[in-house]
C-alpha cells in the first residue's frame, strides 16, 4: 500500500508528460496565409503546410524573395484556371527560377474551384515559381494511378470574387504568348505573409 503511494507522483508525472510531448507534436490549427495583391483587387491564400509541406515550403522562399513582385498572370482560361507568377511584368521575360519541387499531388487535395496548384511542364517534378487558381472543379488534373496529377498547396480563403473578375478578363495572343493572354495585363503586385 505505501509502494502504490509513492508510485502515483510518478506516473503523473508521466502522463504530464506524454500530453506535453503530444502537444508539440499536434499541428498548429490554422495554416499559413498569404495575401496577392493584383490590379484587380486583392485576393489570401490560405496554405496547406501539412499536407503539401515541400510545395508551401518553396512558395514561400520564393514571396521571401521578392520573385512574385511586378509579376503577370499570362494565362487565363475562363471556367478553368488562371495562372501567374513566373513573367515579369515590365520586360515580359520569364524570371529565374531555382530547381523543381518533388511533385506532392498525392497529398488527397483535389483540384477544386478555389484551390492553388503548383504550375508545371510535362515533367511532373517540375513545379517552380509559377502556380494557378482552379476557377471551377478540375478533377482531371487530380493524379490517377497511372500518372501524376497538379499538387494543390492551398486555397482561396478571401477575394476569390477577384479571381473570378480575372478569370473574366479579355484572353488572346499578347506580346510572347500565342493565346490564353489577358489583352489588359493583370499585374501580381506582391505576395506578403500574413501574421
Amino acid at each position: 500500500m505505501h509502494i502504490t503511494a509513492l508510485f502515483r507522483p510518478v506516473l503523473l508525472l508521466a502522463l504530464l508528460f506524454s500530453a506535453s510531448l503530444q502537444a508539440e507534436n499536434t499541428p498548429p490549427a490554422t495554416a499559413s496565409r498569404v495575401r496577392v495583391e493584383t490590379t484587380k483587387g486583392n485576393f489570401v491564400i490560405e496554405l496547406e503546410t501539412q499536407r503539401a509541406p515541400l510545395t508551401v515550403a518553396n512558395f514561400l522562399e520564393y514571396v521571401k524573395a521578392g520573385h512574385y513582385t511586378d509579376t503577370i498572370f499570362h494565362r487565363v482560361i475562363g471556367n478553368f484556371v488562371v495562372q501567374g507568377g513566373g513573367y515579369d511584368s515590365k520586360s515580359g521575360v520569364e524570371k529565374p527560377t531555382r530547381a523543381g519541387t518533388p511533385n506532392e499531388s498525392g497529398n488527397g487535395l483535389s483540384n477544386r474551384r478555389t484551390t492553388v496548384g503548383l504550375a508545371r511542364t510535362g515533367d511532373p517534378h517540375s513545379g517552380t515559381a509559377q502556380f494557378y487558381v482552379n476557377l471551377t472543379d478540375n478533377a482531371a488534373l487530380d493524379p490517377q494511378p497511372s500518372r501524376w496529377g497538379y499538387a494543390v498547396f492551398g486555397r482561396i480563403v478571401e477575394g476569390m470574387t477577384v479571381v473570378d473578375d480575372i478569370g473574366a478578363v479579355a484572353t488572346g495572343s499578347s506580346g510572347k504568348f500565342d493565346r490564353d493572354a489577358p489583352l489588359q495585363p493583370v499585374l501580381i503586385k506582391r505576395i506578403e505573409i500574413l501574421k
